[in-house]
């Protein structure tokens, strides 16, 4: 099998529009598709919903199922917040502060940015409660060959002591 991309990624959402105005609006995706039906096409169940695709860049889709009538959205109680969410990649550090300065500016509360060594980052949750970060790199080629190369020893370790290894400590610590 040879993978070509992502086609989409799909998750949940309170409201279509609200999902949509947002993700156009906010963070400059277009809004490329909707699909409504009243049965689910691959298991015939009577469950109307309004699927919502945008473009996230580079052919990436992030789409969304609204479901008028599901229970209400829930989360895993057993997964901090900050572990399950979106990242999207932007160009410079410049943009990534003139983002965040707009997201606050449309009353959303962003963390950060966040030094992760070969990338900065901020994070804030859209209106469906679903975390999301914008990155921006800065690390060099040597920087992500220099993490690459550890990644299977780190792998490895993590697997045999459930402890975080130490070979890309540098990313965290600054050391070179």
């Amino acid at each position: 099998m040879n993978l070509a991309r992502i086609h989409h990624v799909a998750y949940r959402c309170n409201d279509a529009k609200e999902t949509v105005d947002f993700y156009r609006d906010l963070l400059g995706m277009k809004f490329l598709l909707a699909f409504a039906e009243d049965e689910v096409p691959s298991t015939g169940e009577p469950d109307p919903y309004m699927h919502v695709f945008l473009d996230a860049g580079m052919g990436n889709v992030l789409a969304f199922f609204e479901l008028p009538n599901a229970g209400p959205m829930g989360k895993d109680p057993n997964t901090p917040a900050w572990v399950q969410h979106i990242a999207f990649k932007v160009a410079s550090h410049a943009e990534l502060l003139a983002a965040k300065q707009r997201l606050e500016a449309a009353g959303l509360d962003v963390l950060g940015p966040v030094n992760h060594g070969i990338f900065d980052s901020i994070y804030f949750f859209d209106p469906n409660g679903h975390r999301l970060e914008l990155a921006c790199d800065k690390g060099t080629e040597a920087d992500y060959a220099r993490a690459q190369a550890v990644a299977d020893d780190m792998l490895e370790e993590w697997t045999r002591t459930k402890r975080a290894p130490r070979h890309a400590a540098w990313l965290h610590e600054g050391a070179s």
